[in-house]
């Protein structure tokens, strides 16, 4: 049975980066226009058109988003989202399940991608991590954001974790610059990206349904840069906690 299911996901994994590639192209001159509207309007019409993109890519190749809520009465906008990340797909996911405007933190390596790179560049903030001063102007980017009313997203672990643990070690970025702004945490977990898509291989998608889990959001009103590693430490256990029990 094996030896048939390997090349039944080699087709379908071709058919989905087929597919993507395709979508991209026929929406690509309305993200061309919409990035001479500015970094506000033009980027909140790119961030649109990507949901557009998202909903139909997953439909076609058969993976279906579903959101779940922990808390929803107590979630605030805006904030600073941040998720675990552990596959390609996880980037997807967050114009799929996010249906308000975002800035995610993007690295800088991503916008070298033909076709892709050119809608990353626009739809996200660039950060290369090699320089302290581009660091430096990524953080003031985001913040800006955040004062004219639109959610940051950023993966604090970095890059993906391939250490087998349900997280890596967290970056101090979205915790410094939720203090320094008083803007809300966001956890937020995909417990099966991996699934639909391994880190390991761009032939490992496989359909089915890919959740999304909004956890409780933490409160940092009054907390200063004292608190910055405890702020981290009690968002990274929520997380693992979470990734924990919904990977069971």
């Amino acid at each position: 049975m094996k030896y048939l299911i390997k090349p039944v996901q080699l087709i379908y994994s071709l058919y989905a980066m087929a597919l993507f590639i395709l979508l991209l192209l026929l929406l690509m001159p309305f993200f061309f226009i919409a990035s001479f509207f500015g970094k506000i309007r033009g980027g909140n019409m790119l961030f649109k058109l990507c949901t557009l993109w998202a909903d139909i890519w997953l439909t076609m190749i058969g993976i279906y988003a579903k959101n779940i809520h922990e808390a929803k009465s107590t979630e605030k906008r805006p904030c600073v989202f941040v998720a675990n990340h552990i596959s390609y797909l996880d980037i997807p996911m967050i114009v799929k399940v996010i249906r308000e405007p975002v800035r995610p933190l993007g690295k800088y390596e991503m916008s070298k991608v033909p076709l892709f790179g050119f809608l990353y560049r626009n739809a996200a903030v660039m950060v290369d991590r090699s320089s302290a001063r581009n660091r430096a102007r990524s953080v003031r980017t985001l913040k800006q954001f955040i004062r004219f009313g639109i959610s940051i997203f950023i993966f604090p672990e970095g890059t993906f974790n391939e250490t087998g643990q349900p997280l890596k070690a967290f970056y101090d970025g979205a915790f410094r610059i939720a203090i320094e702004t008083q803007t809300h945490i966001q956890p937020l977990i995909f417990p099966d990206t991996i699934k639909r898509m391994h880190y390991r291989s761009v032939f490992s998608f496989t359909p089915g349904i890919c959740r999304a889990i909004f956890l409780e959001p933490v409160e940092v009103a009054g907390m200063t840069q004292h608190d910055l590693q405890k702020l981290k430490e009690v968002v990274h256990a929520k997380m693992e906690e979470a990734v924990r029990m919904y990977r069971k």
